[in-house]
């Protein structure tokens, strides 16, 4: 069936996908497979019509688009968007604790982690090292992963915690250190995870400047349920999103207009750095796109006026536990499609004509959609919907696929539903 394919190839992804880092690296691949040429932001472009072309950006976030045969018709610009950062470990500097004949290291909780999900779980750590290079303005970025269990953050076993099942609060700089190893009095402690790093990708310890790193659950996704319905997977948050913003670019150009999909680092800290959705990198990049196909800042800003943007990222859906959690009449579910995600106060990104749109789009594309609100005494987390559509003033509609235990080390989501989302962003870019 369509939609197990779907899913397994999100399964592939998320296995891919255990950085940042490592997204920008997979959507490279996989769009240079697809015929796409690399721009960089520090040369001039010479973009042509028909023409196919990404961008890396700071190696963490990424921008692809294509361009038809003209600029002309409805909406010339339609951008799919989507975060490629989750919640996870992030190791400190200089990480090293000992404690007895356990070696642990120092980390800190990046975005808003379920905390004890993290605990007994097999954990691996990668990301970027960057080493000594030609001159001291141009080092050498290499990007590592271990590929196998090398961390875990134990828990306290009740007859010692007496309250662990009575809603104990984790401490974050605490009760989140992962053991690396159980050393002897021979190994010397210090720098250990650098030189373990620096034994794996074959360099000298101290040629390694910086590191940026995180710790992923190792696991890999799966299905679940007596009749295979389900997803269990760490990352689909948002994973799910990229995957989709992929196979619209893969599977769909317009002879009119320019499509993209722009795929945002540290959404889950609030999108304000070089490489987030905060940050005028989109608006740039559109910009030099139409100076560089000879067209006027006038005709820019015009086709921005009347573009489309599907800001998609995850979405909660009714939870069998807690069903006093959603809106009384708002209510998504699994398997049931794609979300459209309504909020009075905009942090979800919306208005009527936006989401007449998306749902125009879903029934040609043949791909259910339901909409989903928060209860009204509830507010929910912000997308980067609303914080592209703040510096960049087109027509922007929040979608996403409903899932379970977001922000957990792993959720759940409807084996179906991956496929309505990528039947979406391809209809947005046909």
């Amino acid at each position: 069936m369509e939609y197990i394919e779907a899913a397994r190839s999100l399964l592939n992804t998320v296995k891919r996908c255990v950085s940042p880092f490592h997204v920008v690296k997979m959507a490279e691949e996989r769009l240079e497979k697809a015929g796409f040429t690399k721009l960089s932001l520090n040369e001039k472009w010479n973009i042509s019509y028909n023409g196919k072309y990404y961008i890396n950006v700071y190696d963490t976030s990424f921008v692809a688009f294509t361009v038809g045969a003209r600029l002309e018709g409805e909406k010339k610009i339609r951008i799919a968007t989507a975060h490629n950062d989750f919640p996870c470990l992030r190791i400190k500097p200089k990480c090293e604790i000992k404690e007895g004949d356990y070696l642990k290291l120092n980390v800190e909780v990046y975005g808003g982690a379920i905390l004890n999900t993290w605990l007994d779980r097999p954990l691996s750590v990668a990301g970027k090292v960057v080493v000594k290079g030609g001159t001291a303005f141009s080092p050498e970025v290499r990007f590592f992963d271990a590929g196998k269990p090398v961390l875990v953050v134990p828990n306290l076993a009740p007859h010692i915690n007496r309250d662990i099942n009575k809603g104990y609060e984790y401490n974050k700089q605490k009760d989140m250190l992962p053991i690396i190893d159980v050393i002897d009095g021979e190994i010397n402690e210090e720098d250990y995870l650098i030189k373990y790093i620096s034994k794996e990708i074959d360099v000298n310890p101290e040629d390694i400047l910086d590191v940026e790193l995180v710790a992923y659950q190792y696991e890999e996704g799966c299905f679940a349920g007596a009749n295979q319905t389900m997803i269990s997977s760490p990352r689909l948050d948002n994973i799910t999103s990229v995957e989709a913003c992929l196979f619209g670019m893969e599977n769909a150009q317009r002879e009119n207009g320019i499509n993209m999909i722009a795929m945002f680092d540290n959404e889950e800290i609030g999108s304000g750095t070089k490489q987030g959705a905060a940050s005028l990198i989109l608006n740039m990049i559109l910009e030099r796109l139409y100076l560089s196909l000879g067209r006027s800042r006038e005709e820019f800003l015009t086709d921005v006026s009347e573009g489309l943007i599907l800001s998609a990222d995850v979405a909660h859906c009714l939870h069998p536990n807690y069903t006093e959690k959603n809106d009384i009449t708002q209510k998504a579910m699994l398997n049931k499609g794609v979300v459209i995600k309504k909020d009075s106060s905009q942090k979800y990104a919306n208005d009527s004509e936006g989401v007449a749109i998306v749902k125009n789009l879903c029934e040609s594309a043949g791909a259910s959609c339901q909409l989903f609100s928060n209860r009204s005494d509830a507010t929910g987390g912000s997308t980067l919907g609303s914080i592209i559509s703040k510096s960049l003033p087109m027509r922007t509609v929040d979608v996403g696929v409903p899932i379970l235990a977001m922000h957990s080390a792993r959720e759940l989501m409807g084996i179906k539903d991956q496929l309505a989302l990528n039947m979406l962003i391809r209809e947005l870019f046909l």
